[in-house]
């Protein structure tokens, strides 16, 4: 009898095979369930890709980029990748750093954790002293560092916002930083706000403190999503190896590097900065292939597709594109700031192409950004709303990212469904606003 005749099995196989147009368009009306990529505003990841990309992905479809015998060129691609980037941020040694890529900034960032963890248990040992209490400093991290702390056991130090700040303050470390101090991590693009932490002053810092004390720890900057932007909308911010204290970097090809989800990329100073510990080398796929990862086998079509983008785009397709979206993102900063209820914790100038914002009054607007979370989506719009972390949890925030395929257009929309959503729910409470128009392009 026709698989369309039946729902689908949920959790168990069926008896016998099916015919694979039925079976397809039965998953596709599933997945139309889903909300539109397209209107996810609450995601850093890429969403739209150019037909080229799509081809390349279906021509790697059944390559295991672990198995470097197997598939030089596309081991070669992925060290051309490591070098394109070491060289974007500044290595002082471009054409023999070492990196990796991941399957995402997550990885990547633990992938730097342990480098940091092994060199100053290495340090300490060779010093005669204990190394069971290692540590880890930041300021409001994204999850995967709360994973590698947990995972690896080590102390993540996670330094409270100030009032009115929206990332760690070079002035916080003296108070958290000591001997069994792996590294601090510092943020470009946090997660929570969208800004940048403060690398170079950051790193001053850390120098201030060991002419004080003779500690030297290093710093990883967690570049996530701003690895992909500074070099392009920021080119003078010195955030990256042109810093001697930063050791490594972590960012997410899938993010604002325009690669499809499924790659990531680690960095890192100079080789001797990745302990020869920490790599492993196996000869069962043929050859003799060294590896540092947290996993093993994974498709090799996001790194061709990042390749494609760095080479389809170069630094002045990266420039163009991002610098259209920090404008769109500064115009629709720009209306949350005529709407009335709004406060603006960051308005899309000097670091990512995004928007945050709160309400200024809370007590008397006469909603939360939930209700307005739950408004939007009735539009289709995911808008995340969420509470900054601790010692600033009682402020709740709204975030609106801007990616390559986010049109003016699209944001338009948005501000217009936004206005109409407050008028609704302050109705009847006397806080409610005139119909406004949209801004002009």
């Amino acid at each position: 009898m026709p698989v369309s005749r039946h729902e689908l099995p949920k959790y168990e196989m069926p008896a016998g095979p099916s015919d694979p147009r039925a079976v397809r368009a039965l998953i596709h009306d599933e997945l139309d369930l889903d909300g539109n990529a397209a209107q996810n505003l609450a995601t850093f990841c890429t969403t739209w890709s150019e037909p080229e990309v799509h081809t390349l992905m279906d021509e790697c479809l059944g390559k295991n980029m672990i198995d470097k015998d197997e598939y030089p060129q596309t081991a070669e691609i992925e060290n051309r990748c490591v070098h394109i980037l070491a060289d974007l941020w500044n290595s002082p040694a471009d054409e023999t750093t070492m990196g990796c890529s991941t399957t995402g900034s997550s990885e990547a960032a633990m992938l730097g954790g342990l480098a940091l963890k092994w060199r100053w248990r290495q340090r300490r040992e060779a010093e005669g002293k204990p190394a069971d209490k290692p540590n880890i400093v930041a300021g409001p991290v994204q999850i995967c560092w709360k994973k590698f702390a947990r995972y690896f056991d080590v102390e993540l130090r996670e330094v409270p916002l100030e009032k009115d700040a929206t990332g760690l303050r070079p002035h916080q470390l003296r108070e958290y930083v000591d001997e069994n101090t792996i590294g601090v991590v510092a943020i470009l693009g946090v997660t929570f706000t969208c800004d940048y932490e403060p690398v170079k002053e950051i790193c001053a810092e850390l120098d201030a403190i060991q002419a004080d004390t003779g500690l030297d720890v290093p710093v990883h900057v967690d570049a996530a999503s701003g690895g992909f932007i500074a070099p392009f909308l920021q080119p003078d911010l010195e955030w990256d190896f042109r810093l001697p204290r930063v050791a490594s970097i972590n960012a997410s090809g899938h993010k604002y590097g325009m690669a499809p989800l499924g790659v990531g990329w680690a960095i890192w100073r100079t080789p001797d900065l990745l302990p020869e510990d920490l790599i492993f080398r196996v000869n069962y796929l043929g050859g003799d292939m060294p590896t540092f990862a947290l996993n093993f086998s994974r498709p090799g079509g996001e790194i061709v597709a990042q390749y494609y983008n760095l080479l389809r785009l170069g630094r002045e397709g990266y420039r163009r594109i991002y610098q259209a979206a920090s404008d769109t993102a500064q115009a629709f900063g720009d209306e949350i700031s005529k709407m009335g209820p709004f406060t603006l914790l960051y308005d899309g100038r000097g670091a990512l192409p995004a928007v945050s914002y709160k309400l200024t009054d809370p007590a008397t607007a006469g909603f939360t950004l939930y209700d307005l979370t739950d408004q939007l989506r009735r539009r289709g719009w995911q808008v995340p709303a969420y509470p900054l972390p601790e010692h600033r949890d009682d402020t709740v925030i709204q975030r609106v990212l801007i990616r390559h395929g986010i049109s003016r257009d699209k944001i338009a929309l948005l501000a217009d469904d936004i206005r109409t959503a407050v008028d609704r729910l302050t109705a009847g409470t006397g806080t409610g606003t005139p119909e406004q128009p949209g801004f002009h392009h």
